[in-house]
């Protein structure tokens, strides 16, 4: 016996916590960057004239660590007085980063089970799994 799958489609807004703020991936990952090569540039040294090496090592240890990490991303969408958390791997959201749906915007959803699936500007989905739900139905 197979279940009925809801493919309910909303209008929702989406919401980003007051006081959050949106990062910049790529800032953040070169300021990681660069904090790790200037912690590998005191611990050998001090010796000048290895930045590009001490930048090469530094990068490769900070795309390790980020590769070994498994980076849980969330957003919220309020549909009918109830918002639905939904949770995501960065690594797998193609391309999607957060602040992509702004705080407010009109999107379209659907729900099958514990998935929630928005549709993005572009055209695509990002797949979520409902972690949490708030207020009422």
């Amino acid at each position: 016996m197979h279940k009925a799958v809801a493919r309910e489609k909303f209008n929702v807004e989406t919401q980003v916590s007051s006081g959050s703020r949106i990062s910049d991936p790529a800032l953040d990952f070169e300021q990681a960057i660069r904090r790790r090569a200037e912690e590998i540039y005191i611990q050998s040294g001090h010796i000048s004239g290895r930045d590009v090496e001490n930048w090469t090592q530094a990068e490769r240890e900070v795309r390790e660590l980020a590769a070994r990490q498994n980076r849980r991303c969330a957003i919220i969408v309020k549909i009918e007085g109830v918002e639905y958390v939904g949770e995501y791997m960065a690594e797998s959201a193609d391309g999607y980063v957060p602040g992509e749906i702004g705080e407010g915007a009109s999107v379209a959803v659907r729900i099958e089970g514990d998935k929630m699936f928005i549709k993005r500007n572009n055209g695509k989905e990002l797949q979520t799994r409902i972690v949490r739900k708030i207020g009422q139905l």
